[in-house]
Parts: C-alpha cells; structure tokens; sequence
C-alpha cells in the first residue's frame, strides 16, 4: 500500500486554526509525521498549535523553499512508496496554489500516489467570494511586474481582457508594495472599473471592499505590509 500526500492548509495569520478549519486537519495533523514545508519553523509552530501533544522531536520536516535543488526534492515523496502518508504545508492558505507546493503534488500524480486535499482557508477564493464579481469565470494572475511602465502596462491588457471576456481578474503583490499597486490602479484604470481590495483576510484587522475607481480615489486604506488580494471587472 502506498502512503498518500496529505494538502494541509494553515492560517492565514495569527488565527487560532480551529476557527478556520475543521476538526479533521486536527487528526490528520495528529498522525502524521512527516512534512514538506516551506519554513521548519513556522510549520513547527502550526503543528504545535494544532496539536499541542505531539512529539516535536518525531517530526521529519523536508524544506521546499527557494533554495531546494529539484534532484533533492524528486525523493521527498519516497517515504509514501513505503506506506507512510506524507503533509505538505503552504506558509499560508492552502499548499500548491500561488504556492512551491504543486510541483510536489504534479510528483504525486507521477507516481500514483493518492493527493488528500484538506478544506482551509484560501485567500484567493475568498476574495473572490465577498468581491460581488464575477464568480463563474475569473482569472489568478498571481503577480504583475515590479517595473512601473510594465505594470501599468499589464494593468491595462488585464482590464481589456476583463471587459472581452467579463471575467474577474484576481492579482496579488508583496505586502510592502501594496500601497503602490494601488496608486496605479487609480491612475491607470477607467473610472468605472470596478475594484475588490481584500486585505487581512480571517484576522481581526480584515478589510475587503469594492468599488468604482472614480470612489476609491478618495479612499486610502490602510495596506502597508498587509497579505492583499486585487481583483478588477470592467
């Protein structure tokens, strides 16, 4: 019998999980001991606080970060080919979307083992859920360039392809950019283009709004170094 790899979702800030996720990430966290993770850390205090009484010193944690070579990585599902189920865990949200993590699970399906998806919290849904667009055809396009004149660029080929095909254009950027992001958005958009803004999503500083360009110009919400999800409809 083959081991299975187990998705494992964390939260997505500090947030107690079992507010976000149900009963049954507990258990499987409780009996399994093997983990692909992004951080040792990180997932040592997530497992730590899912499940107070397990062993830490059991714990074998593989690092799928920047830094892990492809070759070292191919053998990190060896252990299911001997029956033992494996957890992959993102650093937020669910693993293997806008995640390292599908390369692991495309490994899976490589080699006929059983991919478990866990029920977590997902930014990208959620946004997508409480924006008021349009839920039955939307687009990730996780994130746009850094350099502005590309940017602005890529804004607007997003919009058009927005209108063409009245579809939901879901983006993110890194926290400390967010506030950039969303200068350009106000100048580069169509007054009437509506945009979603969700921020800190789950936590008790929680922000999610949308609205027309022409409204948000007289709107600055507070996004300086908070997770955010952009999502745009012409």
């Amino acid at each position: 019998m083959l081991g299975k790899l187990y998705l494992i979702p964390t939260t997505l800030g500090e947030t107690e999980p079992l507010e976000v996720m149900p009963l049954s990430v507990k258990k499987v966290v409780e009996e399994i001991d093997y983990y692909i993770v992004e951080n040792e850390k990180s997932a040592r205090r997530f497992i730590k606080k899912i499940s107070p009484k397990k062993s830490q010193p059991s714990l074998r944690l593989m690092l799928l970060d920047k830094y892990a070579e492809e070759l070292e990585t191919r053998k990190y599902l060896d252990a299911c080919r001997e029956g033992v189920n494996i957890g992959l865990l993102s650093e937020a949200g669910v693993p293997a979307v806008a995640d390292p993590g599908a390369s692991i699970v495309k490994l899976a399906h490589q080699n006929n083992i059983q991919v478990v998806p866990l029920v977590g919290p997902s930014s990208i849904l959620m946004a997508m859920m409480s924006s008021g667009m349009n839920g039955q055809n939307f687009a990730f396009n996780g994130y746009l360039p850094i350099d502005k004149g590309d940017r602005k660029r890529a804004i607007k080929d997003l919009e058009r392809l927005s209108k063409d095909k009245n579809q939901s254009q879901i983006f993110i950027e890194t926290p400390y950019r967010n506030e950039k992001m969303f200068n350009d958005l106000k100048s580069t958009l169509l007054p009437t283009t509506n945009l979603c803004i969700a921020a800190d999503i789950t936590l008790p500083t929680e922000f999610i709004k949308t609205m027309m360009i022409k409204d948000w110009k007289y709107q600055q919400p507070d996004l300086h170094k908070k997770p955010a999800i952009f999502i745009i409809q012409k």
